[in-house]
């Protein structure tokens, strides 16, 4: 086996995490800490699988990205509380600190920010979390200036680390709340058209709907489809 198909063996290898920390911003969501075992370094943009194992052998396992920087002595993550999800109920109602979760990791290479290309990160809902990561890692490497996010929400109280994007200069956009000069709605061409100067490549994240929307409104502003980088999230069988 060579190096480069090594080191994908250990990236993929099934391991535990232990939840060190476990809050609920809101009821339907869920904020987990984890110290991951035999932990390898993580590129802000990739994810865990995290798997369930009942007495019986029956297993469920869910993907979800990471939103802390690799720097983070421990991995971040924000997980929604689907109404059928059995990992997002499990992780959301009965997991608590303490509790070891089989987990295999990091994982993806495509939806990756390399830390040294412009990019824009157009997210909505709980899709900010790769953003949330991309936006840590390039404040700890300070180069701020390489990277612009466009967040999507309903409303300030329902979008995941709304504060934190805030203060890193992100730009947000409510689609159901009025702030200011701007109506309820979401973001327009004239509002992402000047953010895209100088971007090389462009990350969508969010539901099959708005990310459809999101990668229409980048093409629409001139964005190659080549620069676009779309990741869906939402309910799996």
């Amino acid at each position: 086996m060579g190096a480069i198909e090594d080191v994908r063996a250990l990236e993929t290898a099934w391991t535990t995490g232990l939840i060190i920390e476990k809050e609920l911003p809101t009821p339907g969501l869920v904020r987990l800490r984890m110290h991951v075992e035999d932990r390898h370094r993580h590129r802000p943009g990739q994810h865990y699988l995290i798997r369930l194992r009942a007495p019986d052998d029956y297993t469920a396992q869910r993907s979800y990205s990471i939103s802390s920087d690799d720097d983070d002595p421990l991995v971040e993550f924000l997980v929604e509380r689907l109404p059928d999800g059995e990992v997002s109920q499990f992780l959301a109602d009965i997991a608590e600190v303490g509790d070891v979760l089989e987990m295999r990791g990091p994982i993806g290479r495509w939806f990756t920010w390399d830390t040294t290309t412009p990019a824009l990160c157009l997210v909505g809902g709980t899709g900010v979390v790769p953003a949330v990561a991309m936006t840590r890692t390039a404040r700890r490497l300070h180069r701020p200036e390489l990277l612009r996010v466009v967040a999507v929400g309903r409303s300030p109280d329902e979008l995941p680390y709304a504060d934190e994007l805030a203060r890193a200069g992100a730009t947000l956009a409510w689609t159901r709340t009025e702030t200011g000069d701007r109506p309820p709605g979401p973001p327009t061409a004239d509002e992402v058209g000047p953010l895209l100067d100088g971007v090389e490549l462009a990350f969508v994240c969010g539901s099959a709907r708005f990310a459809a929307y999101a990668e229409s409104l980048l093409l629409d502003c001139g964005i190659e489809p080549g620069a676009i980088r779309v990741e869906r999230f939402g309910p799996t069988g």
